[in-house]
């Protein structure tokens, strides 16, 4: 009988002689084509690993079980859902190790400080803004530069003080930080350079070597162990890469006018050196703990954060106190009562704020100091009330 005879395939049957060697090779394909299919998807897992492996430090993403990832790869793309979520997490980690909330305020002082450069309403042009782009992007990525170097430098002081950085954290790996810091600084010089306009240039050298001096651990640097070290180098800093560069670059490069510093560049300069130093002082009050592990010396460390908190609080109200004067003794009236007025309510915020402060609280102490940037943001916005727009010349 056919059923009992031989082996159906269809409607074609086959003698038993012949079944082994149908079944050996039927089955021989089947499984080089399975071990084909196998080696293609581990192929694709390793790839996909290694890459996931450099920006986080050496950790994998979850990987399943070998029969459920064959029978996933089988029913839908194994790579589309997954490849895309990772790629959100490593932007997002780059973008917390890379932009910071002082770049907010410093990009906020340099558009700021390029209009004080503005003599006639119609210097506000498509070309002022190109200028004051060029300018941006370059201090963008000296900014990023900044702020990897200050990582990479104070990796174990950032365990203890910032736990929740990128670096400090794991979610990134070092090597993929120094990439990040190297490439910023690179891309920061590159467009200082093909701009080609002068107080850029400079601005991005003298930032670069101070801010360079300030994070890492050479003979002669290093310059965070010492308070006095930091202010004088910090402060100034400060106020050439936000407020003079970006002055004299919009002034002389853009503009193409001779360089006037008026009463609205002198005001802003003065009232910043305050604000600057307040910075720099109060950002130590809540890492006092990693500092004395790190046997960085601050002025917290030696005074006291009451000592020092309090000593930024006075500094800021003299900054008021200044600005009220300087608005008070102003030819335009409705400068005179805007500054004055200003000014004011903010020194009474000010001080009413520092008394709310728990000291003994490093969320507090950080909180107090996040409130000085948005002082400073609001300053920013109160310079331009010491400026007198023209329509013409």
């Amino acid at each position: 009988m056919a059923s009992t005879s031989g082996l159906v395939l269809g409607s074609l049957s086959f003698p038993p002689s012949t079944r082994s060697s149908l079944s050996i090779t039927t089955g021989s394909i089947a499984r080089r084509a399975l071990w084909h299919k196998k080696r293609k998807l581990q192929s694709l897992e390793h790839n996909w690993n290694h890459s996931y492996k450099f920006i986080h430090g050496g950790s994998t993403p979850h990987k399943p079980k070998t029969r459920n990832f064959l029978m996933k790869a089988t029913s839908e793309p194994f790579d589309t859902q997954t490849i895309w979520k990772s790629t959100k997490d490593i932007l997002h980690t780059v973008q917390k190790f890379t932009i910071s909330y002082y770049l907010i305020t410093v990009l906020m002082s340099i558009s700021s400080t390029s209009l004080l450069a503005v003599e006639n309403l119609s210097d506000i042009s498509p070309k002022f803004f190109v200028g004051l782009f060029k300018f941006i992007i370059a201090m963008i990525f000296m900014h990023w530069y900044t702020v990897g170097i200050n990582q990479l430098a104070d990796l174990q002081i950032d365990k203890i003080n910032k736990p929740y950085r990128p670096l400090a954290s794991g979610k990134i790996s070092y090597k993929a930080g120094v990439i990040i810091t190297i490439s910023s600084l690179f891309m920061s010089f590159g467009l200082g350079w093909i701009t080609k306009s002068k107080p850029l240039l400079w601005c991005l050298i003298i930032y670069f070597v101070a801010n360079t001096s300030y994070s890492i651990n050479l003979p002669l640097l290093r310059w965070k162990k010492s308070t006095i070290s930091t202010l004088l180098s910090g402060v100034p800093t400060m106020l050439i890469a936000n407020n003079v560069a970006p002055f004299l670059h919009m002034k002389t490069y853009v503009l193409e006018k001779t360089t006037i510093f008026p009463r609205s560049i002198v005001f802003t300069i003065l009232v910043m050196s305050f604000y600057y130093s307040v910075i720099i002082l109060s950002k130590d009050i809540p890492d006092i703990e990693g500092d004395k592990a790190a046997g960085i010396q601050t002025l917290s460390v030696r005074l006291g954060p009451k000592l020092v908190f309090w000593t930024c609080v006075l500094l800021l109200e003299m900054a008021y106190g200044i600005a009220i004067i300087m608005g008070a003794i102003s030819p335009f009236l409705w400068s005179k009562i805007f500054t004055v007025l200003a000014h004011g309510i903010m020194a009474v915020i000010l001080w009413y704020r520092a008394n709310s402060v728990d000291l003994k609280s490093k969320d507090a102490s950080q909180s107090f100091y996040m409130f000085i940037y948005k002082l400073l943001c609001v300053e920013n916005i109160l310079i331009h009330f010491k400026k007198n727009f023209r329509s013409r010349k």
